[in-house]
């Protein structure tokens, strides 16, 4: 790779990583042509973007973008891939769903909401952490649990009221 084809690989993993919220560093070295194949397209249909990187063009990379990565500097050591998404939690589920028949990937590094998670020990933390539209989702039924309350218990208010009435329409003077 000539100095002109570095450059462009590093303005593209710059882009990339201006333009993804999220992103885990992985290893999967070691796993077989097939293994790796599988992996490529459940990435794909999670719509995950899975990239295998040089450590030395992820680490300029990096220093491109205003130094706020610096944390994962250490972790750019043996092989590297980097999975960028635009749901913090869907690299963690599908590394946990795939190492159930492999050992890898093993994470080194995630960048999600701003904030960097080292180590595989991290990866059901990252699980865990709700996408925006879940999180939205969970505000908008917050929302609307007082409201139904409400409207049950006025519903329920007139059906007492009506037998109320009835008992007392039906009841001999």
């Amino acid at each position: 790779m000539n100095k002109e084809e570095k450059n462009k690989a590093i303005d593209e993993l710059v882009e990339s990583l201006s333009q993804t919220p999220h992103f885990y560093l992985t290893d999967i070295g070691d796993l077989t042509v097939e293994d790796t194949s599988k992996l490529r397209r459940i990435c794909f249909n999670e719509g995950i973007q899975l990239q295998v990187v040089k450590n030395s063009l992820l680490k300029k990379a990096f220093e491109r973008s205003e130094n706020k990565y610096a944390e994962l500097l250490p972790t750019l050591k043996g092989a590297t891939s980097i999975m960028f998404t635009t749901s913090g939690n869907a690299p963690a589920k599908l590394i946990k769903k795939f190492r159930a028949k492999s050992p890898k990937p093993i994470l080194k590094a995630a960048f999600v909401e701003e904030s960097v998670y080292l180590g595989d020990n991290q990866l059901d933390i990252l699980e865990k952490i709700k996408s925006k539209n879940e999180l939205i989702a969970d505000i908008i039924a917050l929302l609307q649990s007082p409201a139904k309350n409400v409207i049950s218990q006025l519903s329920s208010g007139g059906q007492k009221l009506s037998g109320l009435l009835k008992t007392l329409g039906e009841r001999p003077e």
